[in-house]
């Protein structure tokens, strides 16, 4: 029902929502005031803290902040620098002063190298993934993941460094491959000769570690990533790091002891390279293999870990073990290199600027086999503790050395070579060349020549009486018995018979280079020489009688050039005595091994003729001697040039040289020596007897074709007759 009126009152409900719309105002009006109430204010103390602490905070941060944005600044700066400084990534890629020498042997295998060897250019692209995961995985496992330096990386080393007692950036530094590639190129400092004398000096200046070095590190490696990139930096890498025994980068290194490219390294050769770097001259395999072996082990084990190997790799890789190449194992001819860089002009070996391939005459077989020989003899025959020094020289009949060693320790270089610089007396290994001059002269190896006492006043010294090895006197025999039982009474008497300037002529004819002694005990060898010159003069005897230059040097290019800079110097020179006495002093020398003095020396099966020769006291004891095949020389001494102890040219130098050449002639056929024998001459005229061509023996038919000595000087031929008929030689 209407209310009376017509007005509406107003509804209840519109009150009732307008104090609800109203109520939530004075609420949040009230919250403020109960929040301040409920603070706690707090004593002063506590206040006073807070506010200290603000400050500091707000010091430290505005300060920090600041500092934090110089050093931005700076680093930046230093590193465009740097950056506009740094060359085309070609120019650092081997920047070596000095190039290198590489020898290879008769067969064109490599066997020595001389001076810091360059591989040639890897890159990150080509080089084996094994090798490149290898370095990664042991250098610097988030080498992709950073800008050049690893906070990372430098916390953990700080924190091993503390921990082993070190200060914080003392030993291990947390280095990346990146820091280590501008320690490699002394952030950007060339080398100078006039501050540091030498490379080696640069690069140890360049890897000393400061403080001051750290930092410019910092922006270096900074600039390198901005300017070349990851792998480029990486090809840096590979291409300067030094990786021991002369090998500067991965692809010499994986030439010199692998014997094959750093592009095809299997995961465990790839480990073995990686390794070296940690300590190149400690880990390089020539230097001892199982501990280079070791330290690859724990490569591939980091491999594995950062998933760079599965387990089949992995397991394959720790049961076969990277093992030297054939030639880096050998090592061998490390005198002989040293001697044939020697040869060489020095601005194309010791001092090249090139990359230098050098071909000789080595013949590794033979070396391994004279090393082999002489170790035999001195472990089995020879005292322990001995001090006694040997060398050893085989070559060709033309002066091709084929082997040299140059003391009892052969895997060396730049050790001194008893082989070409020790100058000895030659005692009666001398003594062929008073016979070849005889012989050269007209007398023959049936000769006679008287052995008994002989006294010769020498002009200045007085009387000389030389004495024979035995006490016993001989009476008259052929010059082939005085020289197969080196009796120095006769040597004498025949060395004075054809003069002693023909004696030294024919010697220094045949290569004897020293000074030759004047007087008449030059015939029993106290004139000094080398074993190289000895046997190169032996060498001269086997081929007919033509003089020798021992060589081994054939030829010398710079690497990747087919042009020949140097050519062979050496091999066979002039005649010096005729092929009929060389031939028959060949016969003379078979009968020293046969039956004389040398009989230690005897070989089964092959034809050998030589000489034994020991010195006043027993300081030197030789043996020089050749087959069909080879001559090979022997020296033994001390080298302070004390004399030896029970050791004579006969005893162990024989002994040596039968070692060596049983070893070289194995299996190989026997060559017969070019001799005449007594049968094909006069038969021997002693005193009061005579003969006839009828007598047996006599070949008038080579008698008739023997060529004859020719002479302009009517006074010698008299002469020389008179003396030849003392001798019982008959024309």
């Amino acid at each position: 029902m209407a209310r009376s009126g017509g007005k509406k009152p107003p509804l209840t409900a519109e009150r009732r929502y307008a104090a609800q719309a109203a109520k939530p105002k004075a609420q949040r009006a009230a919250k403020p005031a109960r929040r301040r109430a409920a603070a706690p204010r707090g004593n002063a103390l506590t206040r006073l803290v807070r506010a200290t602490v603000r400050f500091l905070w707000r010091l430290i941060w505005g300060i920090g902040w600041r500092v934090a944005a110089v050093m931005a600044i700076v680093i930046g700066l230093t590193t465009f620098y740097f950056y506009a400084q740094l060359p085309p990534l070609s120019q650092l890629i081997d920047a070596r002063t000095k190039g290198s020498v590489t020898m290879l042997d008769r067969n064109g295998k490599v066997f020595a190298w001389r001076g810091e060897t360059f591989g040639g250019k890897v890159t990150a692209d080509t080089v084996s993934p094994y090798l490149k995961n290898a370095i990664i995985a042991t250098e610097d496992k988030r080498f992709y993941n950073h800008f050049g330096i690893s906070p990372r990386g430098i916390a953990s080393a700080i924190r091993i460094n503390l921990r082993e007692g070190r200060g914080p950036l003392e030993g291990n530094g947390g280095s990346t491959i990146t820091q280590q590639v501008a320690k490699l190129i002394c952030l950007g400092v060339p080398y100078d000769p006039t501050v540091w004398k030498t490379e080696a000096d640069y690069e140890a200046d360049c890897r000393v570690s400061s403080k001051w070095r750290k930092l410019k590190e910092v922006p270096y490696s900074f600039a390198m990533e901005a300017k070349y990139g990851k792998d480029s930096v990486l090809t840096l890498y590979l291409n300067r790091a030094y990786l021991g025994a002369g090998t500067r980068g991965f692809e010499a290194a994986a030439q010199r002891y692998f014997g094959i490219s750093a592009n095809e390294v299997n995961p465990a050769q790839a480990a073995m390279l990686a390794g070296l770097l940690k300590a190149p001259t400690r880990y390089a395999p020539t230097a001892n293999l199982q501990r280079s072996q070791d330290r690859a082990a724990v490569v591939l084990g980091l491999m594995h870990d950062q998933g760079y190997l599965t387990d089949a790799q992995y397991k394959e890789a720790l049961a076969n073990p990277a093992r030297l190449s054939p030639a880096a194992e050998q090592r061998a001819g490390g005198y002989f290199a040293d001697w044939v860089m020697d040869a060489g002009p020095g601005f194309l070996t010791e001092d090249t600027t090139e990359d230098v391939i050098i071909r000789t005459t080595l013949d590794q077989e033979i070396q391994k086999k004279a090393e082999a020989a002489l170790d035999d003899v001195f472990a089995n025959k020879v005292k322990a503790g001995s001090k006694a020094q040997a060398a050893i020289v085989v070559m060709s009949a033309d002066g091709a050395v084929r082997a040299m060693v140059g003391g009892r320790k052969s895997q060396v270089a730049g050790a001194f070579n008893r082989a070409t610089m020790a100058l000895r007396q030659t005692g009666s290994t001398f003594k062929p060349f008073v016979y070849a001059a005889a012989l050269d002269l007209g007398y023959t190896l049936n000769s006679v020549v008287e052995d008994a006492p002989i006294c010769i006043d020498v002009k200045g010294s007085g009387e000389w009486c030389p004495k024979n090895y035995t006490p016993n006197y001989r009476g008259y025999i052929t010059l082939t018995e005085a020289l197969t039982h080196s009796v120095n009474t006769a040597t004498v008497r025949v060395a004075q018979a054809v003069g002693l300037d023909a004696v030294r002529k024919v010697a220094s004819d045949f290569g004897l280079d020293s000074d030759l002694a004047a007087g008449p005990a030059l015939a029993l060898g106290v004139s000094e020489s080398t074993l190289l010159e000895m046997t190169g003069a032996y060498a001269g005897i086997l081929n007919g009688g033509s003089s020798v230059h021992p060589y081994g040097l054939v030829d010398l290019r710079i690497q990747g050039d087919d042009a020949t800079l140097i050519g062979q110097e050496g091999g066979i020179g002039e005649r010096v005595i005729s092929e009929q006495a060389a031939r028959q002093l060949t016969y003379m020398m078979t009968q020293v091994i046969a039956q004389g003095t040398g009989q230690r020396a005897r070989l089964s099966g092959h034809e050998a003729a030589g000489k034994t020769g020991t010195t006043q006291a027993a300081r030197d004891a030789w043996f020089i001697g050749f087959t069909g095949d080879y001559v090979a020389g022997v020296w033994m001494g001390n080298d302070d040039n004390t004399p030896l102890t029970g050791v004579t040219g006969g005893g162990l130098p024989a002994e040596i040289w039968h070692e060596v050449m049983v070893r070289v002639e194995d299996g190989q056929p026997d060559v017969a020596l070019p001799v005449i024998t007594p049968g094909q001459m006069p038969p021997p005229q002693y005193p009061g007897q005579t003969y006839s061509a009828n007598d047996p023996g006599y070949d008038t038919g080579y008698q008739s074709q023997q060529a004859q000595p020719q002479r302009d000087n009517t006074a010698e031929d008299v002469l020389i007759d008179v003396l030849g008929r003392l001798l019982g030689r008959r024309n």
